[in-house]
């Protein structure tokens, strides 16, 4: 059977933990930076991890990961 290909953009932005969670980044922390306050951003520079029901959709886009 052939390799499974690996989906490039989910690889980019998603990664495993040992323990087998997927790993993410917050969103909104790009652009119209001025009204949101200093707590909020700081905060979405922390990751946090994919809900379970979206694990597996996840785990299929990044086979090798």
């Amino acid at each position: 059977m052939p390799k499974m290909k690996t989906h490039r953009g989910a690889a980019k932005r998603f990664s495993l933990t040992k323990s087998g969670k997927v790993k993410r980044a917050k969103a909104y922390k790009s652009h119209i930076l001025n009204k949101k306050s200093s707590k909020r951003k700081r905060n979405l520079r922390k990751g946090t991890y994919i809900s379970t029901a979206e694990q597996k959709n996840v785990r299929v886009l990044i086979p090798y990961k």
